[in-house]
Parts: structure tokens; sequence; C-alpha cells
């Protein structure tokens, strides 16, 4: 096999079908249009148009809001007794020791469980109210 023998697919190099060029050519006078009616008319190109009626009856009808915003992970602060004390409680310990599945969105630390470890500083985190009580109370701060 050469370049000279190589052949293009069959209907590649085929040509566009030419109407409006006189009866002669078979695609006169309608035009391949049929008569009359919206299709046949210019401006068209083919899709239907639709009045204000059928687009609102078109339109999916979901009640509601979808935020595109990620949401936090949730963890929470009994997570927190597995450090040692007076540690430095950010986001990239937490997604090192595993304990955050989701390394790209935000997390925010919750208030279910007790803190037993003492002295921990929290930065970079969210934290709910109930949370940031229990790590206070256990001697840490919330940055």
């Amino acid at each position: 096999m050469a370049l000279h023998n190589v052949r293009p697919v069959r209907a590649v190099n085929k040509r566009g079908k030419r109407v409006g060029r006189g009866n002669a050519s078979g695609h006169g006078t309608y035009s391949t249009r049929g008569i009359k009616g919206q299709k046949a008319r210019s401006g068209v190109s083919g899709l239907k148009r639709l009045g204000m009626k059928q687009m609102l009856l078109s339109v999916p009808k979901l009640r509601g809001f979808k935020s595109y915003r990620a949401k936090s992970v949730p963890v929470n602060v009994e997570v927190l007794n597995k450090l040692s004390d007076g540690q430095k409680v950010t986001p990239a310990l937490l997604r090192s020791l595993g304990l955050v599945k989701n390394a790209n969105r935000g997390i925010k630390l919750l208030g279910r469980g007790e803190v037993v470890v003492k002295n921990l500083e929290v930065s970079g985190l969210a934290v709910s109210a109930t949370a940031r009580q229990m790590i206070e109370k256990a001697g840490g701060k919330v940055l």
C-alpha cells in the first residue's frame, strides 16, 4: 500500500444537495420544502419555533434550590482523641492521618462525642458552637 493507492472513504467527497436552482435540477419550485407551512418559509432552519406557553410547558417544574457550592465534610470531635496533647489541628493533619476522606472540600468539626485530649489548637476548620465549647472546656483553643 502506498499513498497513490489510498482512496477516500466513499461518501466523504459527496457534494451537497443544490436546491433552488431551477426545475431542471430536480430541486426547483419548492426546493424540497414541501408546500406552505412554517417550515417552508425562510428563517426557520428546520427547528420548530416555540411560543412562550410551549416553552414554559417544556421546562421541568423543579421546586426549591440546588447549590453548586461544595458542602464541607463533617467530622466529630471524638476523632480528635486520636491526636496527642497540645497538638495543632489543621485540615492537612486530619487528611494525612486519614481521618477525612474527601480532600478537596472544607472540614467542619461537629460536637458528637467527648474530647479527652488536652490543649488542642484548632485552626483552618469550621467549628460548630458545641464543638467549640468542648474543645475550650478541655483547655484547647479555636482560632
